[in-house]
């Protein structure tokens, strides 16, 4: 048996009066996760616990059997494993959005147009920067408008502020230390010194020049947020005795499995939006399902988290329905214990995550099978496996796959 888990990050919503006051689940047609609901056993999660807004990071983590609350340093350090960069203990690693400032460093767009190409160059000319001898400045693109960005050297700390202002029509937030450590005070100077000197070395870059020709927002400024240092986390194939592979989109799910140990698969085309090359993607879950290396695979598609983020109702619904045919393929096989959910909601109406509980269903062998027929929010809410947190998961999946020691005699 093998143990797989899907996540359609933020797919989980709220009832919309256009959608004749459905959710973007209830009203997508998908026929092959239908027919796997009515075949399985259905519920809703609670990833962290009832309430808690969950990062895509945070949840993630929980979901593969570690405790956020002990692991988890920031996102930063996840962003730099997802893209390769091989951080050290004692790096402090952020996530970052190339974006588009004003004369006066006022943001007028926090993701320079969702730039998605020769951001590579960009980051050429910021690893040219230099600030403190003391301090390596390591910067490389991910995907689309995202970055990463690793301070390694002596006397740094993690407890500062962002710089990300996080709406538009504002300039960058002033990075601050969390405690008077000199070690934060000066971690939180390096900091704000990089993000002004990224808008005088990008302003009248090449690639911004001739973004501004064509009418694009040019990335003419980076935004470090999400800081952390670098986490110790045991290897999952260490941790439960199965061989695991991550088969996602974007950094930062691949950064968490990559500092779990588990093998990246990369799928050519994939972008993280809606315009993802869905194609691609169908063939590399398959593939990496079908391959005798893997016990365990984590799966991760990101477009309708980004139509949440981005108010985008009908974007999200049809997103919802490209995924289906792949749920169509994993139906046709017999040897897996396959959990599909969300990692959080993301509803349009609000444009960013929230603690409404996520539907999930279980599709195994010899399951106890419920009488709910669709997958939607409302519908598995009365499913046989009622409301379950994301804890809970790691623990279903291998009791399912008989990999689960007995506890007592």
């Amino acid at each position: 048996m093998k143990g797989i888990i899907f996540v359609i990050d933020g797919m989980g919503d709220r009832p919309m009066k256009e959608l004749g006051d459905k959710t973007p689940l209830e009203s997508a047609n998908t026929p092959s996760m239908d027919k796997m609901v009515t075949e399985g056993i259905t519920g809703i999660m609670d990833t962290i616990r009832p309430g808690v807004r969950p990062g895509s990071d945070t949840a993630h983590l929980t979901l593969l059997g570690y405790d956020p609350y002990e692991v988890y340093t920031g996102r930063g350090p996840f962003e730099a494993a997802g893209v390769d960069l091989d951080v050290e203990p004692g790096d402090i690693a952020f996530r970052c959005n190339f974006a588009t400032a004003d004369d006066d460093l006022t943001i007028t767009d926090r993701r320079a147009g969702r730039i998605n190409s020769r951001t590579d160059e960009i980051a050429d000319t910021i690893n040219q920067m230099k600030i403190d001898d003391n301090v390596e400045i390591i910067f490389k693109e991910s995907d689309a408008h995202r970055g990463v960005l690793v301070l390694r050297g002596e006397g740094l700390s993690d407890k500062i502020t962002d710089a990300d202002p996080k709406h538009e029509g504002n300039k960058p937030k002033i990075v601050k230390p969390l405690d008077d450590s000199d070690e934060a005070k000066y971690t939180a100077d390096v900091v704000n010194q990089f993000v002004n000197k990224s808008y005088e070395m990008l302003k009248d870059h090449p690639v911004n020049i001739e973004r501004i020709e064509n009418g694009e927002h040019p990335a003419n400024i980076v935004l470090p947020r999400g800081v952390g240092a670098v986490p110790q986390i045991t290897p999952f194939e260490e941790k439960y005795g199965l061989k695991g592979a991550c088969v996602a989109e974007t950094g930062l799910i691949q950064g968490i499995a990559k500092l779990a140990g588990m093998d990246i698969i990369h799928v050519p085309g994939a972008t993280g939006g809606i315009n993802t090359d869905i194609d691609s993607v169908h063939k590399h879950i398959i593939d990496t399902v079908k391959s005798d290396k893997y016990d365990f695979i984590l799966v991760n598609v990101d477009g309708a988290d980004e139509a949440g983020h981005d108010g985008d109702t009908i974007g999200k619904r049809d997103f919802i329905e490209k995924i289906d045919p792949i749920m169509k393929d994993l139906d046709a096989m017999d040897d897996i214990v396959l959990f599909v959910t969300a990692d959080h909601s993301t509803p349009v109406s609000i444009m960013d995550h929230s603690g409404d509980p996520v539907p999930v269903f279980l599709k195994a062998p010899g399951l106890r099978v419920d009488d709910v027929t669709e997958y939607g929010e409302r519908a598995a809410a009365k499913g046989g496996l009622c409301r379950i947190r994301g804890s809970d998961v790691i623990y279903i999946i291998r009791d399912l796959m008989n990999e689960m020691p007995k506890f007592g005699a």
